[in-house]
């Protein structure tokens, strides 16, 4: 009788699943993801990244070929996705699908953006040429900067660039910027003031390379 008792007490073994055992919790499917991506849920932003960043970059390489725009142009595609998901209707079509037409935008948005630098450089160029020689060399230097900044520009990375583009080619005021890029706006002045002192020390380097 106190054996029978004493198994009641015990009760029944249970063996326990070590934690490293127990298999992972499958990921969403595409058309969940889109859902919790138009949501705002930030983990479907790292599931969409996953997914389908190598798809947007390939676009991207196949319109400038490998390199800093294709990069930039598949990092600005996710976050233009992010910031404006408002506008996505996951019942109106699939997240990749919608991803994709993001990145054609960004894709020409940069032909505009280097055509606007092509034909910056090369009014420069034709504004140098037919300078007079009376008074000319204030016009050359100013031109001769023009040129060189569009030239030092091609040496910064990113998020720097972006943030020069925006406020010498656009325009654009501090705020502006930071409502385009999503930085904070301490961060967009520091990285300007910090820009701009490298661009005027290369900026004098060369004007003097080119004087000598």
């Amino acid at each position: 009788m106190t054996g029978v008792l004493d198994r009641r007490v015990a009760g029944p073994r249970v063996d326990r699943v070590p934690p490293a055992l127990v298999p992972p919790a499958p990921e969403p499917d595409d058309a969940e993801v889109g859902r919790r991506f138009a949501a705002g849920d930030e983990q479907a932003l790292a599931w969409a990244y996953e997914r389908w960043a190598g798809q947007l970059h390939g676009m991207a390489v196949r319109a400038f070929g490998p390199g800093p725009d294709a990069e930039d142009v598949t990092q600005q595609t996710f976050v233009s996705a992010w910031t404006g998901r408002a506008g996505y209707r996951p019942d109106q079509g699939p997240l990749p699908a919608w991803l994709v037409g993001v990145c054609r935008h960004k894709i020409a948005d940069t032909w505009a953006r280097r055509d606007r630098q092509r034909r910056t450089a090369e009014a420069a160029v034709a504004q140098a040429q037919a300078a007079p020689q009376v008074g000319g060399p204030l016009v050359d230097a100013a031109v001769a900067d023009r040129v060189l900044l569009l030239g030092e520009l091609d040496r910064l990375g990113q998020p720097q660039r972006g943030i020069i583009e925006l406020a010498f080619f656009e325009d654009l005021t501090h705020a502006q910027i930071a409502a385009r890029t999503g930085l904070p706006l301490g961060t967009v002045k520091s990285h300007i003031r910090r820009t701009l002192e490298r661009l005027r020390t290369r900026l004098e380097v060369d004007g003097a390379a080119l004087q000598s």
